[in-house]
């Protein structure tokens, strides 16, 4: 039976590692291709997953609009919001097997081994870090990283080296499944924070290379094969910000309800809803009226290049100038701002939010301030870096579908 270990690598751009002087990773020389886009983290991996494009899988970002039960899904982990054939299912039907690892919407996928973040949100407003593994301790331990510094201020490069270390001792068990699909996000955080140049970077870089080698020894060491591939490059903001529900609110298409003083968002009676993702915005509309003003009020922002038809149902797409990003916030009035705006909470905010990798004023709440990021993605012009064993066959591939349909071809020789 083939093995193959595939690693997607969280803002592993082209250009970033050509600046660093890093010509390889794992042993592999580096290679550019152009990302699948928008370039961001659940639409990368439902195409590496898949070999199809946004349009045909059907995620339009990090998050979706469920319009029969009008609510924003942003980091939903179900498996069936990816739509499309697995890349990996004549293998398994011919009895190889699949593991999954820190992927997005990896729960419920038809995979044999499936590792994710899934803490437990209690009643009383805290979270249980905890991990869902199928099967039960599947790496051998219940947390293999610790979930505080996966996500939030705390957030740190070295979490991938959890991941590492747990997955080279699970493929020198002898047993693991004979494709693997790894997640690795290391290189997010400072490049998020601090944008391209800042020594930090250079940091993450060398740390990710020591987990990279971690897995790749241990992955030769058991027979596998190796893949590697960026699911986005980050660029520098350098422009302003935009709030595309700021003005869809202000145009009378988006809704709030007052509670308390604080505005929260009214999906039952909003006519647009956009979804903001770093250099994307989806949105969602109600009407044929409604989709033509939304459309109008968003083309009308400084920071917006281009409005163009939507995927996943989602009627429009906003695309960011180069330098510029989209921020989630409706209100201008600070008392008007939910409960949980300063505060790591990814479900219940319709839209990402970056300024969660910063401590706001309470030391115990996170940042508000938009100016504190520096670094965003989701434009398609950056290329990332690729790299893997001849013995795979990928060729040259020009772009993420390709890349992702040369490992379908290695699967199902």
């Amino acid at each position: 039976m083939k093995k193959v270990l595939v690693l997607s690598v969280a803002a592993l751009g082209a250009d970033l590692v050509r600046r660093a002087g890093m010509t390889e990773l794992a042993g592999l020389p580096l290679r550019a291709m152009a990302p699948v886009g928008p370039a961001v983290t659940c639409v990368a991996q439902a195409t590496l997953r898949t070999a199809l494009p946004p349009e045909a899988h059907g995620m339009p970002a990090n998050g979706v609009y469920l319009r029969d039960t009008f609510q924003s899904q942003f980091w939903c982990q179900s498996a069936r919001l990816v739509k499309g054939r697995r890349i990996w299912e004549g293998f398994r039907a011919r009895g190889g097997r699949v593991g999954v690892y820190f992927f997005q919407q990896s729960l419920g996928e038809a995979a044999d081994e499936i590792v994710s973040p899934a803490p437990i949100h209690t009643h009383g407003g805290g979270m249980i870090m905890a991990t869902y593994q199928k099967p039960g301790r599947a790496l051998g331990v219940d947390n293999p990283v610790a979930l505080w510094r996966y996500w939030g201020p705390l957030a740190h490069p070295k979490v991938g080296r959890g991941i590492a270390r747990a997955l080279a001792a699970r493929i020198r068990r002898g047993d693991a499944p004979e494709a693997l699909f790894v997640y690795l996000p290391t290189l997010d955080y400072e490049l998020q924070r601090h944008g391209t140049a800042h020594p930090k970077v250079a940091a993450s870089l060398r740390e990710l290379a020591a987990q990279a080698a971690t897995l790749a020894a241990a992955a030769r060491e058991q027979g596998y094969a190796l893949a590697l591939a960026g699911d986005y490059a980050i660029a520098d903001v350098t422009g302003t910000v935009a709030f595309p529900n700021r003005a869809l609110r202000a145009a009378g298409l988006f809704a709030t309800r007052p509670v308390k003083a604080m505005r929260y968002p009214d999906f039952y009676q909003s006519r647009a809803i956009a979804l903001p993702d770093h250099q994307v915005a989806p949105v969602w509309c109600a009407d044929a009226a409604a989709r033509e003003r939304a459309r109008e009020v968003l083309a009308a922002l400084p920071e917006v290049e281009a409005v163009r038809p939507g995927v996943g149902g989602a009627e429009w797409e906003a695309i960011a100038r180069p330098g510029c990003w989209f921020a989630w916030p409706w209100w201008e009035d600070p008392r008007e701002a939910p409960d949980f705006a300063t505060h790591v909470d990814i479900h219940n905010k319709p839209g990402f939010d970056p300024c969660e990798l910063f401590f706001g004023r309470n030391p115990f709440h996170c940042s508000d301030d938009v100016a504190r990021v520096r670094g965003t993605h989701g434009r398609v012009e950056a290329p990332v870096a690729w790299a893997a064993d001849d013995a795979l066959g990928l060729g040259e591939p020009a772009d993420a579908v390709a890349f992702a349909k040369g490992l379908e071809a290695f699967l199902g020789e």
